[in-house]
This record gives C-alpha cells, sequence and structure tokens, in this order.
C-alpha cells in the first residue's frame, strides 16, 4: 500500500465523478472501474485519500476486503438491472428512463428497514419530529441535518438512503429545536445518540450547537455519537484544523456529569492498525469518553473467525470496547452482503472462545429488526429437531426484554422475517414477534414474523 499523509493533511472526498483519477493512480482495471461507475448510479459511492492510501490493498482488488467495503461490486444488483443501467447511461437520450429506473431499484432495495420510517418517528403536540427516532423506551435517535453524510461510504450500509439525494428517505434536523421540546415532556429517555450519516463530518462549532443544549437536561445521563470517522478520517480528532476543539467539546460533556459514548464503527482489523487510528483513540479516551465498537458481519468483508477475533482483541488492546455484531440488515445490497445466520452463529461462537475475558463485552449475532434487537445465542438440537435459541436484547416493550424463545432452524435463513417462530413461545412474546408497531413502543398482532422483505419495503 502506499506511503502514510502528511501530518497536515486536509479531507477531500472523492465520487464518481474521480473514478478515472482513481483507476489510473493505483492501477485500477477498466472493467472495475466501469462497474463502479454503473452501479454507483443507484448505491452511494464516496472515499478519501486515506480510505485510498491507507486501507486498500490495492495488489488484492477486487477480493480486498475493504475495497469490497468501499466500492459497489459486480453482484450488488440484480444482473437485469446493472445491465439496463449500463445500457440507460451510455445514451444520453435515455436520462429520463435511466432516472425512473434508478428510483425503481431503489424502491425494491427496502430503503428503510425495520420500519424505521413507519414506525420509529416520534411526534410532540400532535406533529412528527423530522430527525428524530424513539424506538426504545430510554434512546432517543438525533439525525442533525448537517451530518448526514460520512468520510466515506459503506457499500453494506442500512442507512444508505440518507446519501442519494431524495428528502422524502432522509433523516434530518434543521437545529435541536424539536429533539429539546420532545425531550422535555419524556424524562424517560436517558441517552441521546447522534448519528447520521456520521455527526463528526460537521466542524466543531457545529458540532456544539447540537450537543451543548443536552448538557443542562437532567434527564439525559449519556449522550452518545456514532462515527466511522476513526476507521476512515482519524484525522478528525489529530490533525484537523479544529482536532483540538472537538477534543475539548468531549471533556465539557465529560465535565457536565454526562457519560460521553464515542460508538465506533469498525468492520476490520485493518481499520484499527493504522498509526493514525490509533493515535486518534488514544485522543478520544483522554477526554474522559468511553469508545464502544461495533459492526455487522458482512460476506465479502469479515464473514470468518479469525477476522473478528483479531478485530475484538486490537479493540480492547486500543482501550476501547467490544459492543455489537450485528447481522447485516434486509436492506441495499443484502443479497451480496448476507451471511445465514447458522454460519453467522458459527463465526461468532468460534471467534468468542479465543478471546480474554476484557474482549467478552461483545453480543452477538444480533438483528435489529422491527419488534427490537434479537440475539441469536445459538442452536439447539432436540429430540424434536433442531431450533435456533434466541432472545430479545431489546424491545420496543420493555416488558419483553431478556425473553428467550426458539425458531425451527432454517440452515438459508438470514433475518428475523426468515424465521417461523415457535407456536410453543408466550402469546405476548409472539404477538410482538408477528406484530406490527401501531405506535412508537406499542405493537399489535397481525402480521407474521416471516412478512417478506418486498412487504415491508410497501411499507416503509
Amino acid at each position: 500500500m502506499a506511503a502514510g499523509l502528511p501530518a497536515t493533511e486536509r479531507f477531500r472526498a472523492y465520487g464518481p465523478r474521480h473514478l478515472d483519477d482513481i483507476a489510473a493512480r493505483f492501477g485500477a482495471p477498466d472493467q472495475i472501474r466501469e462497474t463502479v461507475r454503473r452501479l454507483s448510479l443507484v448505491l452511494p459511492f464516496r472515499v478519501n485519500e486515506y480510505v485510498l492510501t491507507h486501507l486498500v490493498d490495492w495488489d488484492r482488488v477486487p477480493d480486498d476486503p475493504l475495497f469490497q467495503l468501499t466500492f459497489p461490486q459486480h453482484g450488488m444488483l440484480d444482473a437485469a438491472d446493472e445491465e439496463q443501467l449500463g445500457k440507460l447511461s451510455e445514451d444520453p437520450g435515455d436520462r429520463l428512463l435511466l432516472r425512473d429506473l434508478v428510483g425503481d431499484i431503489r424502491a425494491r432495495l427496502n430503503p428503510h428497514p425495520s420500519g424505521q420510517q413507519q414506525y420509529n418517528v416520534p411526534h410532540h403536540e400532535g406533529t412528527a419530529l423530522p430527525g428524530l427516532q424513539h424506538k426504545y423506551h430510554e434512546t432517543v435517535l438525533y439525525f442533525p441535518g448537517q451530518g448526514q453524510t460520512c468520510h466515506a461510504y459503506c457499500t453494506y450500509c442500512f442507512r444508505w438512503a440518507q446519501f442519494v439525494g431524495d428528502a422524502d428517505l432522509r433523516f434530518a434536523a434543521p437545529d435541536p429545536t424539536g429533539l429539546l421540546a420532545y425531550l422535555a415532556a419524556h424524562p424517560e429517555v436517558s441517552d441521546v445518540l447522534i448519528t447520521g450519516g456520521d455527526p463528526m463530518v460537521m466542524s466543531t462549532e457545529r458540532l456544539r450547537r447540537h450537543v451543548e443544549p443536552l448538557l443542562g437536561i437532567e434527564s439525559v445521563a449519556t449522550v452518545r455519537i456514532g462515527t466511522k470517522s476513526v476507521a476512515y478520517w482519524p484525522q478528525r480528532f489529530t490533525t484537523d484544523q479544529d482536532a483540538d476543539d472537538v477534543l475539548r467539546l468531549f471533556e465539557q460533556v465529560v465535565a457536565a456529569g454526562k457519560q460521553l459514548a464515542v460508538m465506533a464503527h469498525f468492520s476490520h482489523p485493518r481499520e484499527l492498525e493504522t498509526a493514525p487510528a490509533r493515535h486518534a483513540l488514544q485522543r478520544i479516551r483522554a477526554t474522559g469518553a468511553v469508545v464502544y465498537c461495533q459492526a455487522p458481519l458482512i460476506a465479502h468483508v469479515n464473514d470468518d473467525p479469525a477476522t473478528w477475533s483479531t478485530l475484538w482483541r486490537a479493540e480492547v488492546a486500543a482501550g476501547a470496547v467490544p459492543y455489537y455484531l450485528f447481522v447485516e440488515r434486509d436492506t441495499g445490497p443484502h443479497e451480496y452482503f448476507k451471511v445465514p445466520l447458522a454460519r453467522a452463529v458459527e463465526i461468532f461462537q468460534a471467534a468468542y472462545r479465543t478471546l480474554p475475558g476484557l474482549a467478552r463485552t461483545v453480543r452477538g449475532p444480533v438483528m435489529s429488526a422491527t419488534p427490537g434487537k434479537v440475539v441469536v445465542d445459538g442452536v439447539q438440537r432436540t429430540p424434536e429437531g433442531s431450533f435456533f435459541q434466541l432472545r430479545m436484547l431489546q424491545a420496543r416493550d420493555p416488558a419483553l426484554v431478556g425473553r428467550p424463545f426458539r425458531a425451527p432452524f432454517d440452515p438459508h435463513a438470514a433475518w428475523l422475517d426468515d424465521l417461523h417462530i415457535d407456536p410453543a413461545s408466550p402469546p405476548d412474546l409472539t404477538a410482538a414477534l408477528r406484530g406490527v408497531p401501531t405506535a412508537t413502543g406499542t405493537l399489535a398482532a397481525g402480521t407474521a414474523a416471516h412478512t417478506s422483505a418486498a412487504q415491508e419495503t410497501t411499507a416503509s
């Protein structure tokens, strides 16, 4: 891989119009370049100099995990759709047809999985609050409008719809006014997760406008910041013009008596191997913030036990806390990235067995589904047959948290909708798992747990 960046390197994003330059600099074959160009008509594509020079191993392209993680690949879209994209994109006279095709493909990719747009948007005084989600009793998600992009885009991202320029698909709050009013009316909320996109793309001055008002709210105990910046642009905390300012803001949060949790996304050990990333984590932890690490299990990138064992050990060595291994959500190029639940359990358990005690904070494999976070604890072999052992790790209905249940083993199942819940499960739990929320925090029976992804796309 290429040599390191200058210490004062300024952030610069590269998109589809820079593909020729990227291919020329790093020797990407024409076929790969054209595939990325074609698929980026539908799937968002964005990288930067750090990703290109520190993370991608160009000698291993296209199989390199970090290349798979950041560059759209052949197979991520239906073959017929990809072929039609190629035909229409070559003829300037087909622009309207191309636009319609892109919109149709995106609609079929389930842009808002798990009912996040339909069921999670809270209301205050009869009005829906843009840029907020409230799924779990104690936690509100907040999407500041200026933070709805990233330093680079992950090809698997379940929030890809934030980045395609469609206002109807995008969560974004213009300012914290709605959030503050909602928190005042809901003192049960103790945690605010500032998310995106990536809040750390904002300048410290802008980020401060969203963070400081939370410090005076007594009911808010924890401020979380969801970010991939340590992996994709660690200079945000080291050499950017306002890097010291953002660390002082973190110190201010801690000094106000709040817990500051940086929810860092690391998908592969290589993202933690660079000196800039390790330095960034040191500086963040020195402010009193706690760094929690999470990522999904994704085919072509990290679908083997050794990768996860190495990653979790590296996180602990850096002073961070392994937190979640997620199951890839049923959205975007899901067919390309999905790993069957049976294999996910094998990978998690094989990696987990290699860990020291301090790294066994990690939980997984976890599906963040419509009724809540469902963890697959394992596979049980019985005289009646084999079953997935599952548990509600988090739920819209707090009474369901921690409740176990099971589903007949299916070697091909990759999501909760693929499972048939054991009819012997308790009625309230069965109703929740087979139900559809009528409002935030409530569930109504009537829709089968194996509702298809296509139906959920329609509902969203």
